[in-house]
């Protein structure tokens, strides 16, 4: 594409002149979304005709695009954006003739002819842009479907004033007048402008129509059907299902559905932004996860549920409110918005001689969307009742589309590594017409050359990619272990806002999360080599918002079942299972010289989660910190006073960082591609004797760190009642945390083996001394011995974890000596990184049992003996069991670490390949 005779100024003048226009055109283009429900009012139609109505504009305007592709390519995108603009012109100022349902269905047709501007538009602006801008270009120019916000602004006001009839008349005049600006101060493109320097004649439109052959074209046009289609749809849709389902009048309607049109076109130019800077991929994965999260919180219609307990019947009701509605539906739209910039992004670089004819077909595909789904939607309405349908559509479609990509591209990069990866295109569609010079265009942040072993490469740029990952990964973690203890204060207080569960069910719901969250590590632990740690990292961020925002709307109501509490305290367990692939991701980035810090890093500040939510709650939940939009709070018992209490700012408050910090995962982490593998090449691990070895050790570490968190405030109310524990129980897994952090260096130094043996003798020593404290707890200062007891405790709890998983790599490299006797280094070293993401992952699974057992531990020996002493006893000797293991397996003269700790050889799968 010929750009050289375009100098900035020409640039800008055609860029901005067509937004302007493009604004208008989509402002006409969208009338009906207001002066229809007037109309509907006055004709007496059903759901299903208001949205053929509405819709019928749409599909002429969709169905025309691909004719003024083609004129545009052939004619210049001057001449056909100004005939546009005049014949959309006549047409809308004639919609005021129409006097019944058939005429304004005709007239509509007509109206439609504004909506083709966007195929002449997208070809007029591209040719001014080379490849590099073009994302950015086409999006500001995208941006123009800020017009849908605008009619929804200004024209309810005009509409209640002077009638439908002037709106129509107004909106005719500004986009004629516009039509004739655009001619007077715009200029031909340079592709037009050389091919009259050169007379030479433009190409038949039966060749424009040649690259619509190709399957990638109409299958890629799938994506723009709900980026852009759903999109329209909803533009027209909205002031409608507000008046109906929330009851507001047409001007308030217009001003809230302008909350989701708004940010879903002027978000476009920095969708287009994103496109060139990070690729386009990255950005339609956004934009299909979000549509999945966001659709499926709209889709759910209002409920009232009727739930027999023991004390009888209660019923609560469940529906989201105009504020939660108006704002999911802001961030939905932002997401459309960087959608129909990433769709586009990919037109002009594969298709640079059709961009009118191929961007008319995408263009007429997703507005066809804009056609068919208010149809849909309306009629979705009429046979089921329900006003939330119109989600519940949405919702299948977006998730289709999502997984059908997903697999696509999984299926495309299987088996391919280093510079043959980077040769892919960024969608499978495009493999059939991908050439040398599409390559890098598009791409995104998968690393294709990841040699950490190399010390010239970590020196020269790796370690800055690795540190970048792994403080990206730490706050994840931490919110995520946050989500996973938050019911560890949520319980304490509920019975203070008046729910009447039992001590019983109190335990329950503090021990689900435990059980949860150690069944989804087992399933977490696979999950990096499969997706990539850049995508799932951010996929589990994104999960913890459920429990989250469940928790904050359950416990406002003292009438909430005991049922769905059941439930959020499972979901919770969403940040318990995270650890496992946060842990999995981050030890392929770095070296074995440097790995047991950097896992020590990130699960130590990781761990923190656990005493930041354990401090922070409890002060948030005494303040409004959201305001009005947090909910009101309850009135307790505060000695003979009472004080306000918002219980649900403990799930609130983790909001806004959750969503900050998926943002940070997806926008700046990094997929390595030789770490991807299927589930059977790392269903491996379970053949390795060692992977079971290191679920016992860990267990006794960080199984140790999360049983005596959890247990911890439980045992010290009832052994010491005359101590006020809970202000001092964050202390301990602080400690822990800070411990695992700080001291991963020393297994790396001395070895991760010789540091867990020294670390379950102080464990040894810290239950004992526990057991003495316990046996003197009547005297004086006794609490204060137990409590630094259980400080020990902790701080083993930490240098164990930080030192067990150092042991992981080690031992691995190791054995792949022994089992891949005949292979390269490479591959060795390669395969050992694998088996031990996968192992660090599964350990962390099984250890994290402990949440549950070491409080079951306390709880059924009371039962038994009256006392907690007899599951003390029961953890000394498995402390001992792991003392004797650690020696007998690894550290001992000949055991399989022995060499590696004393300074010997490196493993052969360690060294790089020469």
């Amino acid at each position: 594409m010929d750009v050289v005779g375009s100098s900035a100024a020409h640039r800008g003048r055609a860029l901005w002149l067509s937004t302007i226009a493009f604004t208008i055109c989509f402002a006409v283009w969208t009338i009906f979304s207001i002066i229809g429900i007037r109309i509907r009012q006055e004709l007496g139609l059903n759901d299903t005709e208001f949205g053929l109505l509405v819709g019928t504009p749409i599909l002429s305007g969709s169905l025309i695009r691909l004719v003024l592709g083609i004129w545009t390519d052939q004619y210049g995108g001057r001449r056909v954006y100004t005939f546009v603009m005049l014949a959309a012109a006549v047409a809308t100022y004639l919609l005021t003739w129409a006097h019944n349902y058939p005429q304004f269905l005709l007239a509509a047709l007509f109206v439609g002819v504004a909506g083709g501007s966007f195929a002449v538009g997208v070809a007029y602006v591209s040719r001014f842009y080379p490849q590099g801008k073009q994302g950015t270009a086409l999006g500001i120019f995208g941006a123009g479907n800020v017009g849908a916000a605008v009619t929804k602004f200004l024209a309810p006001f005009v509409l209640v004033a002077y009638g439908w009839q002037t709106v129509a008349q107004v909106w005719a005049f500004a986009i004629g007048a516009m039509g004739i600006i655009f001619w007077i101060f715009s200029e031909e493109d340079p592709v037009v402008r050389a091919r009259r320097e050169n007379n030479q004649k433009p190409k038949s439109a039966w060749l424009e129509l040649a690259p619509l052959k190709n399957i990638q074209v109409w299958r890629f046009a799938l994506y723009y059907f709900f980026v852009f289609g759903a999109f329209v749809a909803l533009s027209l849709w909205l002031p409608q299902y507000l008046i109906k389902v929330y009851g507001v009048d047409i001007k308030t309607a217009g001003m809230m559905a302008a909350m989701f049109s708004f940010p879903a076109s002027v978000f476009r130019a920095y969708g287009g932004h994103l496109s060139d800077r990070y690729g386009a991929r990255r950005v339609m994965y956004w934009a299909l996860m979000v549509g999945v999260v966001s659709t499926f919180v709209l889709s759910y219609p209002p409920t009232d549920y009727l739930v027999k307990t023991v004390n009888g019947t209660v019923g609560f009701h469940l529906e989201m409110g105009v504020v939660p509605f108006t704002v999911t539906v802001f961030v939905l739209g932002f997401f459309m918005a960087l959608g129909k910039a990433a769709v586009y992004k990919h037109i002009p670089v594969y298709y640079a001689d059709n961009v009118g004819a191929v961007g008319g077909l995408v263009g007429m595909i997703g507005g066809l969307g804009g056609f068919v789904l208010p149809i849909a939607f309306g009629a979705l309405v009429d046979l089921t009742g329900l006003w939330t349908s119109c989600f519940m559509l949405l919702f299948l479609l977006v998730t289709s589309a999502l997984i059908w990509m997903h697999v696509s591209i999984r299926q495309m990069e299987r088996g391919v590594v280093g510079e043959a990866l980077k040769k892919l295109p960024e969608l499978p569609e495009m493999e059939e017409i991908h050439k040398p010079e599409h390559v890098g265009v598009l791409s995104g942040a998968v690393l294709t050359d990841w040699r950490p072993e190399d010390s010239e490469f970590w020196e020269s740029g790796g370690r800055a990619i690795a540190r970048r990952n792994l403080w990206i990964s730490i706050p994840a973690l931490l919110l995520s272990f946050a989500i996973w203890q938050v019911w560890s204060v949520v319980v304490a207080k509920l019975p203070s806002v008046g729910f009447k569960f039992t001590t019983d069910e109190l335990f329950w719901l503090a021990a689900l999360p435990g059980i949860s969250g150690a069944v989804l590590r087992i399933f977490y632990s696979f999950m990096v080599p499969i997706f990539g740690g850049r995508l799932w990292t951010t996929l589990a961020t994104w999960s913890l918002l459920i429990p989250a925002v469940g928790i904050g709307y359950a416990v406002q109501n003292p009438a909430t079942p005991y049922p769905l509490f059941l439930g959020l305290a499972l979901l919770c367990g969403f940040g318990g299972g995270n650890f496992a692939s946060s842990m999995s991701n981050i030890s392929f980035f770095f070296p074995r010289a440097e790995k047991g810090n950097a896992l020590a890093l990130n699960a130590g500040l990781g761990n923190l989660g656990v005493s930041v939510v354990q401090f922070v709650v409890p002060l948030v939940i005494t303040a409004g910190v959201f305001g009005w939009f947090g909910g009101d709070p309850a009135m307790v018992k505060n000695g003979t006073q009472q004080a306000p209490l918002w219980l649900q700012n403990a799930g609130f408050i983790w909001v806004p960082f959750i969503v900050a910090s998926a943002f940070a995962a997806w926008f700046g982490m990094n997929d390595i591609a030789s770490a991807k593998a299927s589930f059977a090449d790392q269903a491996v691990i379970f053949q390795r004797r060692h992977n079971w070895i290191m679920c016992l050790l860990y267990t006794g570490t960080f199984g140790s760190f999360i049983g005596y968190s959890a247990g911890f405030p439980l045992l010290a109310k009832t052994q010491f009642p005359a101590v006020d524990a809970l202000q001092f129980a964050f202390l301990g897994p602080l400690v822990g945390a800070l411990s695992r952090s700080a001291t991963g260096w020393m297994a790396d130094k001395w070895g991760g083996g010789r540091v867990t043996v020294g670390v379950f003798m102080l464990m040894m020593v810290g239950v004992l001394g526990v057991l003495y404290f316990l046996g003197i707890k009547d005297q004086p200062g006794a609490f204060w011995g137990f409590f630094a007891m259980f400080l020990l405790l902790f701080f083993a709890t930490g240098v164990g974890n930080a030192s067990t998983f150092q042991m992981i790599p080690n031992i691995m490299r190791k054995e792949m000596d022994r089992l891949m006797p005949t292979a390269d280094a490479t591959t060795k070293l390669r395969q050992a990184e694998k088996e031990s993401a996968a192992i660090t992952g599964f350990t962390s699974a099984i250890a994290a049992f402990g949440a549950f057992f070491i409080p079951k531990s306390y709880g059924t020996s009371i039962d038994f003996t009256g006392g907690v002493q007899a599951a003390l006893w029961g953890f000394f000797a498995f402390y001992v069991i792991c003392v004797v293991v650690t020696w007998a397996v690894y550290t001992r003269k000949g055991g399989v670490l022995h060499d590696i700790e004393r300074g010997g050889r490196i493993p052969a799968a360690a060294q790089p390949a020469e």
